[in-house]
């Protein structure tokens, strides 16, 4: 069931209003799209408005999701992806903003390029916010013009999925042109890789799978933390941690020199160890680690030694799904899994506090963006209404994504946002 119309009463539904705020039950009245009063209030006026009360006991209320960076590369067009198909399926999900990578055709590195195209709809959905490159064409040669790209709507400055050589990333921070805009590269190195699409480990060796060394996330990333020690003013962020090596070398730090860093969400859900040999999922970037891996990426979000859940959502068209394993590009893609398969993973199964998960997934992604923490207030329309209950087959539905590379599209899941306040907001 996913709620039709504008209005509704929502009687004794959880609230989740602000970060290290505890959730609070009450009545509440969405009215046109808005959230318009909770408590007394709320059922004075729904009373006035002739609503009907919905038993909403089980149900959550809190501000929509973040997805701190995912891939888009031709928003017009596209096959696998556009802008307003994006748009639609992560409004769906109950994300409304989502920053995309410059990893694009064209490279958005130019000011034109942080103008992406405006919506065919007449309603707003998820709001999609562009990365600024910190070097030309992603190619790590020269720096792109940052000045140029941040005043022209960049939300930062992001880099492809390995880290560019370590003088230009120096040169580049000395400068600060990017201000206090937040600096996203990932520790991965494509050099200590070996061309290795599976984390080394006793799993991924018995299956055979290219074996991609934890060296490859750990050397970068010293570097990368010795560069933050050394320019506290930059605000750089860690993008995509993948091994338990990197999350302990991230807690050596005191807590305030330790980088932002963000974790996709598939590392937290699929491990060599769990996954069948034939499934989708395998082929991702950076590499899928062991049991041991997921559980100390799990862990680290829950101490706050990682930051941010990111979708990093990599389209494929049905073409390039055909294509055998270690031939096509990686990733995985589709928002809408998300919400569901982490309440399930990490509240039911680990017990973690819902204000927690709307920590990793909101306001922490949030923060990794430079924004301010949505809060979930009178008047706002960023609001999403989950039901953690209900169950749903994302084979059916209208507004999925076009991506061929969804991986858990034929599982039938438990959990689903049942209405939001994202369309029609301004």
């Amino acid at each position: 069931m996913v709620l039709s119309g504008s209005s509704h009463f929502l009687e004794q539904v959880h609230l989740l209003e602000a970060p290290g705020q505890p959730p609070r039950r009450c009545d509440a009245l969405i009215e046109s799209g808005a959230l318009a009063a909770t408590g007394h209030e709320a059922r004075k006026r729904a009373e006035l408005l002739g609503l009907p009360a919905l038993d909403a006991k089980d149900w959550w209320l809190g501000p929509a999701l973040v997805d701190p960076h995912s891939v888009l590369e031709q928003p017009l067009g596209g096959r696998a992806e556009t802008l307003q198909s994006l748009a639609r399926s992560a409004a769906a999900a109950g994300y409304g903003t989502v920053a995309v990578l410059p990893q694009a055709h064209p490279w958005r590195d130019r000011a034109g390029a942080m103008q992406l195209p405006r919506l065919a709809s007449d309603q707003a959905e998820a709001r999609i916010l562009p990365w600024g490159s910190f070097s030309s064409g992603g190619a790590g040669l020269e720096l792109a013009p940052h000045r140029e790209q941040l005043d022209c709507g960049a939300i930062g400055l992001a880099e492809a999925a390995t880290m560019p050589p370590l003088a230009l990333l120096e040169r580049g921070l000395r400068l600060a042109e990017m201000g206090d805009r937040p600096v996203l590269i990932a520790p991965h190195s494509g050099e200590f890789s070996q061309a290795g699409f599976v984390r080394e480990g006793v799993e991924a060796l018995r299956l055979g799978w290219p074996l991609d060394p934890v060296l490859s996330e750990t050397m970068p990333l010293g570097s990368l933390l010795a560069l933050a020690q050394g320019l506290p003013q930059a605000n750089l962020r860690l993008m995509n941690l993948s091994t338990a090596a990197g999350v302990a070398l991230l807690a050596e730090r005191p807590c305030q020199q330790r980088p932002l860093a963000t974790v996709s969400w598939w590392h937290l859900l699929a491990d060599s160890g769990g996954l069948d040999p034939g499934a989708e999922g395998w082929r991702v970037q950076p590499s899928l680690g062991c049991r041991a891996d997921r559980e100390a990426l799990i862990a680290g979000l829950a101490s706050g030694v990682l930051t941010a859940v990111a979708v990093q959502h990599q389209p494929l068209d049905g073409e390039e799904q055909l294509l055998p394993l270690d031939q096509r590009k990686p990733g995985v893609a589709g928002h809408r899994y998300v919400l569901p398969a982490l309440w399930q993973e990490l509240v039911v199964r680990r017990g973690w506090q819902a204000a927690d998960l709307w920590r990793v997934l909101c306001w922490g992604p949030a923060q990794v963006l430079g924004l301010a923490p949505a809060l979930l207030c009178t008047g706002s329309r960023d609001w999403i209404l989950f039901d953690p209950q209900q169950q749903w087959q994302p084979w059916q539905e209208p507004d999925a994504s076009l991506a061929a590379n969804q991986p858990l599209r034929r599982q039938e899941l438990t959990g689903r946002v049942l209405a939001s306040g994202i369309k029609g907001r301004s």
